[in-house]
């Protein structure tokens, strides 16, 4: 029995196992009203996402790769950078405001993201374009941006970011932006260094030194910020590189 085969799916069932755990301390938040516990799934989402980095790392060391471990990592990555957002952004609907009425069935609104996901993993699988760089926001990334937003509202000393991210049209401006950038014709920098020199590897360096910059300054409040950084500096790129 080839032991090495196994490995890269045993590492990408953790991937999910760590998105259980969050969507479990999710639920706990919504129930008891205790911020901490999206705290803890902030944690194991970024756990999950470590997982789901090295689960193709050892694929690729072993020399392993199959079409399984494909499939696999996208139903792992439905959960912790699927259905974790969207229940998060399911929570954070139930705990605003109600600028878009007082209808019990709109905190479902903030699984579109869920969906958005979905056909963003599914279309990942059969796009042969998204080898060396990415088309549209990665999942890992978007559950980042939507798991740090509680996150934001517990640690943020501002009280015009508390009233912005309690706002339902706001929530609802995000959750559609957010369905819509995962699936975005927008071509995206991977982070990842193919060369060992500083000329190839500048745009990845700059964004990297940026965002430890950005969480030195401004901890939790940074992630959201990072990621929109990271797109724009994407867009820039791809503007100089058309040039």
């Amino acid at each position: 029995m080839n032991i090495k085969k196994h490995i890269p799916n045993l590492i990408t069932l953790i991937n999910l196992f760590c998105g259980c755990i969050a969507v479990v301390y999710i639920s706990e938040a919504i129930r008891t009203d205790d911020s901490h516990y999206y705290l803890l799934a902030f944690y194991m989402v970024c756990l999950g996402i470590f997982f789901d980095f090295f689960d193709g790392f050892f694929a690729r060391l072993f020399k392993v790769s199959s079409p399984l471990g494909l499939q696999l990592d996208s139903l792992a990555d439905m959960v912790t950078s699927g259905v974790a957002p969207g229940y998060v952004m399911y929570s954070l609907f139930a705990n605003s405001g109600h600028e878009l009425g007082t209808n019990a069935y709109i905190p479902f609104l903030g699984f579109i993201i869920t969906l958005g996901s979905c056909y963003r993993l599914a279309n990942f699988n059969i796009d042969t374009r998204q080898t060396d760089s990415f088309i549209g926001l990665p999942t890992p990334a978007n559950s980042l941006f939507i798991l740090s937003l509680p996150l934001v509202i517990k640690f943020s000393d501002s009280l015009l970011m508390l009233e912005i991210l309690t706002n339902q049209w706001v929530l609802l401006l995000i959750t559609l932006c957010s369905a819509y950038i995962l699936n975005a014709e927008i071509p995206l920098f991977s982070l990842k260094f193919k060369k060992f020199n500083l000329k190839d590897n500048a745009l990845q360096l700059v964004f990297l030194l940026v965002s430890l910059v950005l969480v030195v300054l401004l901890q939790y409040i940074a992630i959201p910020v990072i990621i929109i950084f990271y797109v724009l500096l994407s867009v820039v790129n791809n503007v100089f590189l058309k040039k």
